[in-house]
């Protein structure tokens, strides 16, 4: 199986069923790829698949899609719990969780089955790419591919390069991006958070800070930065919708791969993750929503 282009990519693996899979899933499938989805749970990966199947209805009604390329795309996405299945992979795309240990696991597990010639990136927010590349047998065949959330409708991509990746699989990554309908960019150093996450997370975090001290209250907070920077939602909002254990991992990769005080996580987004208060997903944080 050479794999030298981007024609010569087919089969796109995606290892974990969370938002941030299923979104990558979704694309893939939408772009004309077949996709594998991987993930320890049967249960997740049943939701994974209810959820491209509710976006892909909304992109039927926005008339984004046709039915018939809507059904094509879900027809293309297929499940499993066995890292195996993604034997037959030119492109394998990590989405799990943001913890280095959990994702050197995965990778070591990974190139035990995968293509020897089959490229390997990981969707980190901020984990050093180098680092993890480290954990598998290919580093010039390994590389950052960071997708925003929600990925059916944010546009970006950032492509990051380890210390190895050669300009042979940076570029092939680049065009299968561009053929996901991403804008990708692709002068990323291999820093902690890369580009948007070294400049969204202090921002979160210090309007974490603000409420600890009493500033002022989440819904006056999130009011002020909407209405005084135009943004689209308040911090506190998006904090809730990304998951305070997120946005708590990130400030540590950040606090420690820098060594700097202003990275310090707040101690307010560290009380509401050891409680259990996780946004969206867990139906409490800084606002209370519903499970």
């Amino acid at each position: 199986m050479g794999i030298n282009t981007a024609d010569d990519i087919h089969h796109i693996g995606v290892i974990g069923a969370g938002q941030m899979g299923n979104g990558i899933a979704h694309v893939a499938a939408v772009a004309g790829y077949t996709v594998h989805m991987v993930d320890i749970s049967a249960d997740a990966l049943e939701k994974a698949r209810a959820a491209i199947g509710k976006n892909l209805v909304r992109q039927v009604k926005k008339g984004q899609l046709t039915q018939e390329g809507a059904d094509q795309a879900l027809a293309r996405v297929s499940a499993a719990t066995d890292l195996a299945s993604l034997s037959g992979c030119q492109l394998v795309i990590e989405a799990a969780t943001e913890n280095p240990a959990l994702k050197q696991r995965i990778f070591a597990d990974l190139v035990q089955v995968a293509h020897p010639d089959a490229i390997i990136a990981s969707n980190t927010s901020s984990i050093s790419i180098t680092d993890l590349a480290r954990h598998t047998d290919r580093p010039g065949r390994f590389m950052g591919m960071h997708f925003m959330n929600p990925v059916p409708v944010m546009a970006l991509v950032e492509l990051i390069r380890g210390m190895a990746t050669t300009d042979a699989t940076y570029q092939l990554v680049a065009e299968v991006s561009h053929r996901m309908g991403k804008t990708t960019v692709t002068a990323v150093k291999d820093m902690p958070g890369f580009i948007v996450n070294r400049v969204l997370m202090p921002y979160i975090n210090e309007a974490c800070q603000a409420l600890f001290e009493g500033i002022a209250s989440v819904e006056d907070i999130d009011q002020a930065m909407k209405l005084g920077t135009n943004v689209p939602m308040g911090p506190l909002t998006l904090a809730d919708f990304i998951g305070l254990d997120t946005c708590l991992a990130i400030m540590e990769v950040l606090h420690s791969g820098f060594a700097d005080s202003k990275y310090r996580p707040s101690p307010l987004l560290r009380k509401y993750v050891e409680a259990g208060w996780l946004g969206r997903k867990s139906g409490r944080g800084f606002y209370d929503y519903s499970a």
